[in-house]
């Protein structure tokens, strides 16, 4: 059997389950300032701290929606090691996305992964499909929940 057939069969097993929850990641205003700089997305409630806490009702600044779910790829790192014979993991997009709650500076977050949905697209092509929850420490509900589509790459 080869590896693309055996990492199809194994994923296979687990549809419906969760396959991994990452490490947590603070979200400082150091990173919010940054990621404000490199966007060009500098409105107030992400960089104004002092502002943001007299006029939001959050205290404070918040993180960009997009910054949060760029921290996808870092949660993914802790989720899904290299399989056996994959060369390469590529981002294939998202079927859906909410962002359900800000992300207040100084939060920390992580992110939670369950198999949705698995599909051998060629003889070296695996896309999976995960429900993605970011989770906000000590909150019920999370920063944002998406569909997303990742492609395993094995050797041919």
């Amino acid at each position: 059997m080869s590896a693309l057939e055996t990492a199809f069969s194994n994923a296979e097993a687990r549809l419906g389950t969760e396959v991994g929850v990452s490490n947590w990641i603070t979200v400082d205003q150091p990173m919010i300032d940054q990621f404000a700089e490199t966007t060009y997305d500098t409105q107030w409630i992400h960089v104004d701290p002092e502002r943001a806490a007299a006029e939001t009702p959050f205290g404070g600044t918040i993180a960009h929606g997009f910054l949060t779910l760029s921290l996808a790829s870092r949660f993914a790192y802790d989720c899904f090691p290299m399989l056996p014979g994959q060369v390469m993991g590529i981002n294939y997009g998202m079927n859906k996305l909410r962002f359900l709650m800000p992300v207040r500076a100084g939060a920390r977050l992580r992110g939670r992964f369950t198999l949705q949905k698995v599909t051998k697209r060629s003889a070296t092509d695996l896309l999976r499909e995960n429900l993605l929850t970011i989770e906000i420490e000590g909150e019920k509900t999370p920063a944002l929940v998406a569909e997303w589509l990742g492609l395993a790459i094995f050797e041919d």
